[in-house]
């Protein structure tokens, strides 16, 4: 727990960045130069090497950086369907690989669908009878065959079969990757206002807006106001919170300005991990206030409040449990004990020791 608030974070990757996972390089160079860059400019002690980000990542490393090096409780796994990376950059097999050997960790994972390549229904169908998943996660463009082709949430021949599949499996979750363009990819795709057809048709589902607010805040916020089915990750937030906090405060007053004190109870947390070391970020929530006069600027019919210890409970975890239905007291009994927990009792390791990164973290510059 941190600070005594149990905490789930709702994006784990094990990215494969190695070269010889290089199917498209002219594609791949530019999303691995951005995750290492953000690897690279944490604060101290946490920033380490190209070298040592640019390769594949276990399943253990990301477990260990979650549940030995930070205050992390539980977590969920997220394939990335990218297939500029022969294997998606993180697979569905470790994806499967997490909730078969960490079960009361990984809590669940999301299938990794890309709706055109091969036969999406089918795929979706695989992935669910082997993994038992609680969500599907998509990206708003198709990374394959050489190019970056955009299709629509709400395209009622490409998406909604595959929310109707879902919903007929059990997965009431929907995610999709937003805001946040990876690679020369076109901007357009990752505007989030396709959101809103696939919310108002399929109102039994939810929909998780990933990075929301990192670009068109002011669209997302009106969604997110309007819609109770549409919550907002966190993912990639964290870095800014760790490394600009108020412009951090500027983005979620954004996301706010419409919702009010009602969209705190949307906002879930995840870090994305291991494109971060996931302590500092907690770290930076729990120091995190709003500004005043930040306070001040946003909140369109009412103000938004500043977030109080009960709000980041919420947030940390609280919200995402009652989106999945899991019991907390149950979570938390289930990983009472068991090997993390014991490792975590004399503290915390040194930052990054506990995965094949250990002794690459940069030194702080003169």
């Amino acid at each position: 727990m941190q600070d005594g608030i149990f905490v789930i974070d709702a994006v784990a990757h094990a990215l494969n960045m190695a070269e010889s996972n290089f199917e498209e390089p002219k594609h791949c160079r530019p999303i691995n130069d951005f995750v290492c860059g953000l690897l690279a400019s944490a604060p101290q002690p946490y920033p380490i090497d190209a070298a040592a980000a640019a390769r594949d990542w276990s399943v253990d490393e990301v477990a260990n950086l979650l549940f030995r090096e930070s205050n992390t409780d539980v977590a969920v796994f997220h394939g990335t369907p990218i297939f500029f990376y022969k294997d998606g950059m993180s697979s569905f097999e470790k994806s499967l690989e997490a909730v078969q050997k960490y079960p009361n960790r990984f809590i669940g994972a999301y299938c990794s669908i890309d709706p055109l390549r091969g036969d999406p229904i089918k795929e979706l169908e695989r992935q669910a009878a082997l993994m038992n998943p609680i969500g599907v996660k998509f990206y708003p463009v198709s990374y394959h065959e050489g190019h970056f082709t955009p299709w629509h949430m709400d395209d009622p021949k490409i998406a909604f079969p595959l929310y109707e599949r879902a919903a007929e499996l059990g997965i009431k979750n929907i995610a999709v990757h937003k805001s946040l363009p990876p690679g020369p990819a076109p901007a357009s795709a990752f505007a989030p206002s396709d959101v809103e057809g696939a919310a108002v048709a399929f109102p039994e589902l939810n929909f998780e807006i990933v990075h929301g607010g990192i670009a068109f805040t002011e669209e997302t916020a009106w969604l997110f106001a309007r819609f109770p089915n549409i919550y907002i990750n966190l993912e990639t937030l964290n870095l800014i919170l760790v490394q600009r906090p108020r412009v951090f405060a500027e983005i979620l007053g954004g996301l706010l300005n419409n919702a009010g004190a009602q969209g705190i109870e949307r906002l879930v947390w995840g870090q994305g991990v291991m494109n971060n070391h996931p302590q500092m970020c907690l770290d930076a929530f729990m120091d995190f206030q709003f500004p005043e006069d930040v306070l001040d600027k946003f909140g369109l019919y009412a103000g938004i409040p500043q977030l109080t210890r009960e709000h980041k409970r919420m947030i940390l975890g609280g919200n995402y449990a009652r989106q999945h239905g899991f019991d907390l007291d149950n979570l938390a009994a289930a990983v009472a004990g068991d090997e993390f927990s014991l490792a975590r009792q004399g503290g915390l390791p040194t930052p990054w020791s506990t995965t094949a990164a250990a002794g690459t973290v940069l030194a702080a510059s003169a």
